[in-house]
């Protein structure tokens, strides 16, 4: 299971800048499904000069894979980066359940690095626990 989230107004498209960003709308996405598990709204924000506006944002989309944007600044990069947050710039006539049937076909057949990557921590981590399970740990 992915979790992503789209800086959209209308939940329909991507359409906003992530900075600027009004709403966020996150999906948990399987390879045959999506679900709609979250929704934020942010006032309107002005576009430079408010570093202190990203993190409120940041802080909404903690433990999601990806948010998908029309555009995003450089320190926005780095504090999702740093939160394990992929930033992937779209085209606003990108279409939300569009992207996520992509997604959802690159779980299945691969080939989409940060989707690759997210599916391969995900499969490490519970190889992990399990191995600490066998070991007898118990928490």
């Amino acid at each position: 299971m992915l979790r992503v989230a789209f800086a959209s107004t209308d939940r329909s498209r991507v359409n906003q800048h992530f900075g600027a960003a009004e709403g966020f709308a996150i999906y948990e996405v399987v390879p045959d499904k999506a679900t709609l598990v979250g929704v934020a709204d942010f006032p309107e924000e002005a576009m430079d000069g408010n570093e202190n506006k990203l993190a409120a944002k940041v802080e909404f989309l903690a433990g999601c894979h990806a948010v998908y944007v029309m555009a995003i600044g450089a320190s926005a990069i780095k504090q999702l980066m740093a939160k394990g947050i992929q930033p992937i710039r779209t085209d606003e006539v990108d279409a939300i359940p569009e992207l996520l049937a992509e997604i959802g076909r690159a779980m299945k057949e691969g080939g989409v690095q940060w989707i690759d990557r997210a599916i391969a921590a995900q499969t490490k981590s519970d190889d992990r626990f399990a191995a600490m399970e066998d070991e007898g740990w118990q928490g």
